[in-house]
């Protein structure tokens, strides 16, 4: 029986989460009747929290998991998997980025076409993005260093829309050293290395209007995730 958990990582979303859930439940319908939605809620100033906490009320499917201090996007992914119950386990941006009409492609990949993760990509020829140039760029370059120093043979890395088995993600979690915005790419990166089948597939994509990416200081601790895996990767050589 496919049994589906999706985790939606929410830090100051406010505005955006109650709509999100509502939309993440109609998509959820026409997949599986079995699902459950945590909102991984990481030390939120705006209200988040009381809203997470009032879906959490409202839906017995959905399970808010409150953090006081900020875990960072990685670290609370990480205890929101670990509480989950699917059999197929996926995280989605609140933004809704990327559009949800590729949800169930996502799920199939892992549940169907038997991979043991998937992921949206914004880096394929057939994607359909639209963001900033600066950004662009930045990403741009963020993935070609991920694919020359890590030899990741990925072309997206940090998109906030990927799927996994329960049991082959639960082989790599602990082994993440990242609980930030890195978390992803080495996840990805493990998962290669260990010859995991991971499939990349073109999305619609948008960037959001309020994005909590901080392009200058985000991109710096990245940076220092780069180095950090290309040193283990030559001493282990």
């Amino acid at each position: 029986m496919l049994a589906v958990t999706l985790v939606l990582p929410a830090y100051n979303e406010a505005e955006k989460l109650e709509d999100t859930v509502n939309k993440t439940i109609d998509a959820l319908k026409n997949i599986t009747d079995s699902f459950e939605i945590i909102l991984a809620e990481d030390g939120s100033t705006d209200g988040t929290d009381k809203i997470a906490e009032a879906l959490a009320k409202k839906y017995s499917f959905v399970e808010h998991l409150h953090s006081g201090d900020r875990m960072g996007r990685g670290g609370s992914l990480k205890r929101a998997f670990k509480k989950s119950t699917g059999n197929v386990m996926a995280y989605i941006d609140v933004d809704l980025s990327t559009d949800m009409s590729h949800l169930k492609e996502l799920i199939d990949a892992v549940s169907v076409e038997d991979f043991d993760i998937a992921t949206g990509s914004r880096m394929l020829p057939e994607s359909n993005v639209k963001r900033t140039t600066k950004r662009s760029i930045a990403s741009a370059c963020f993935n070609a260093l991920i694919r020359l120093l890590l030899k990741s043979r990925l072309y997206d890395h940090q998109c906030g829309f990927k799927s996994f088995k329960r049991v082959s993600l639960f082989k790599l979690i602990d082994d993440i050293e990242d609980e930030g915005w890195f978390w992803d790419t080495e996840l990805l990166v493990l998962a290669q290395k260990r010859e995991y089948r991971v499939k990349e597939f073109p999305v619609r994509w948008r960037q959001g209007a309020s994005t909590k990416v901080k392009l200058i200081s985000d991109v710096n601790s990245m940076g220092r995730q780069i180095i950090r895996m290309w040193l283990q990767k030559r001493r282990n050589n």
